[in-house]
């Protein structure tokens, strides 16, 4: 006979993914002439073949359902001089896009400039996961934007971070 076990807390299961290495992207869309976006550290590739990403963000996003209303999206990928711009993205109820300059992506997203690339998607699929939503892209243009900014914002045990960080 085993005993039941405990549940596992928020605080201690988030500590224990803070051990994972993630990059940080910026999730943006656009429509009825508003830019939307938001930060987001849940990115990776699904498939080359379609060219398929995806990415979670909390139910109670303000910003995915008018994203979702647009049917697209684009993926920024951050550079590590960007730990401003991803808190700026990451706080709720702000102009977001105050001092940002942007340009429009194929698909009609804001591509933020200084990222290290960008991929545009139209959303393929989504599933519901808890208290977050799984959001499936299909890649339908991407291009690298500074050559110059090689090194990717890195978030680690709560801190951006960089990759010569011992």
């Amino acid at each position: 006979m085993s005993l039941p076990r405990p549940a596992i807390e928020p605080l201690r299961f988030r500590e224990a993914l803070g051990h994972y290495a993630s990059g940080i992207t910026i999730i943006t869309s656009h429509i009825d002439d508003e830019p939307l976006g938001f930060t987001c550290q849940s990115f990776y590739s699904v498939s080359t073949t379609p060219p398929l990403v995806s990415f979670s963000v909390m139910a109670t996003s303000a910003s995915y359902p008018r994203i979702r209303q647009a049917g697209r999206f684009a993926v920024n990928i951050l550079s590590g001089e960007q730990a401003d711009i991803s808190n700026q993205f990451a706080r709720r109820g702000t102009d977001k896009w105050r001092g940002v300059d942007w340009q429009t992506s194929p698909l009609g997203n804001p591509i933020i400039p200084g990222s290290l690339h960008w991929l545009d998607c139209e959303i393929y699929a989504e599933h519901a996961a808890g208290d977050h939503m799984i959001v499936i892209g299909e890649v339908k243009a991407l291009d690298a934007q500074d050559a110059a900014a090689n090194q990717p914002l890195l978030y680690f045990k709560g801190q951006y971070r960089n990759i010569a960080d011992h």
